[in-house]
């Protein structure tokens, strides 16, 4: 089989209690397609990596609504505040992170680093019963790599090996996450034949990529729509 999949199938890589890298900003470079597939899918006790959890009712807070999310690490939830609701109610666990650490814990994770020391947050609540190091008379605290089982990823072009071309901001997190979990999915919204895509605009080469989906929902001004209402 090649890496070109139908995400109903795909999506069954992701098990009960798995941790799930979710690329995007809140829905911008966010894999929506691959998002909706795993909502319909019976899985639950997800541990997602992820900037954010969408916004309420739409991407990532489509699964927070469901409760199949137990646990969120990323940087910045205040673009869905039911992630608040729910973490007062109990009913999440939430690992905040600084925006850069979240960044190089992903790419350490990718790398086979197994940690690195950063002065971000040094002396607040994030630094709690974490390691603290002097380095030439300056505090540091450690921090681990990120690794997921599955990562979901968005990407605007791909050759039918796997190389993948982003759009713009819509890279984000993208191309960190896709070297950090042991199987990764990319959803993209144009898939070519290998050679018509520049080595020169090639992010993330195909190595790093199991399986490739082909969008079927996009983030227009208006919200999210089928793509194929443009055709």
């Amino acid at each position: 089989m090649g890496k070109l999949v139908k995400k109903d199938e795909v999506i069954k890589k992701i098990k009960s209690g798995d941790t799930v890298m979710v690329g995007g900003f809140g829905l911008v470079g966010a894999p929506l397609s691959l998002i909706d597939e795993l909502t319909r899918y019976d899985v639950s006790q997800l541990t997602v990596i992820s900037n954010n959890l969408g916004e309420p009712g739409k991407g990532l807070g489509v699964l927070l609504r469901q409760g199949k999310i137990k646990k969120a690490i990323g940087s910045y939830f205040t673009s869905n505040r039911e992630v608040g609701d729910y973490f007062n109610q109990g009913k999440l666990d939430i690992q905040l992170m600084p925006q850069g650490t979240m960044s190089e814990s992903i790419r350490a994770g990718g790398a086979g680093i197994g940690g690195y020391y950063t002065k971000t947050s040094v002396g607040t609540e994030l630094a709690k019963d974490k390691e603290v190091r002097e380095i030439d008379g300056e505090l540091y605290i450690f921090e681990k790599p990120l690794r997921a089982n599955v990562s979901l990823i968005k990407a605007a072009k791909a050759d039918t090996l796997g190389n993948l071309v982003y759009y713009k901001t819509a890279r984000n997190f993208n191309p960190l996450m896709a070297t950090a979990a042991d199987f990764v999915i990319a959803e993209v919204d144009e898939i070519v034949e290998p050679g018509e895509l520049s080595p020169e605009e090639i992010i993330t080469p195909h190595l790093f990529v199991d399986a490739i989906v082909e969008s079927e929902l996009i983030l227009t001004k208006e919200g999210v729509v089928s793509k194929y209402a443009f055709q």
